[in-house]
């Protein structure tokens, strides 16, 4: 299932929802860091910041990938992940929403 088959509507659409997501991931990775660093209190701590966020980051560059050929699978993840919600996916085709969410029920 390609998201991108079909009219621009849908790819913006499509767009929408995937900055969407990121910009939500990141703002709470941003949050927990700086949780973190407000109650540091060793070099140990300040390294464990460090790790947090070398971590994030692999997770986040893992699961945000925007090729069309997967971003139903990326869609699915994060709607079973809190990060969309059906409503985010509006603009796209009622056939790929219910992929995705078909999908979605599938991850663990």
């Amino acid at each position: 299932m390609n998201i991108a088959t079909g009219f621009g509507g849908e790819k913006k659409a499509a767009r929408r929802a995937f900055d969407k997501a990121y910009e939500a991931q990141c703002a709470a990775i941003t949050a927990e860091a700086k949780r973190m660093i407000a109650i540091a209190g060793t070099p140990a701590e300040i390294w464990r910041v460090h790790d947090y966020l070398s971590e994030r980051r692999k997770t986040v560059d893992r699961i945000y990938d925007y090729r069309y050929s997967v971003l139903h699978l990326v869609f699915a993840r994060l709607l079973r992940e809190g990060w969309l919600t059906e409503a985010d996916l509006a603009g796209l085709h009622r056939e790929k929403i219910d992929r995705i969410k078909l999908d979605a029920s599938f991850y663990s």
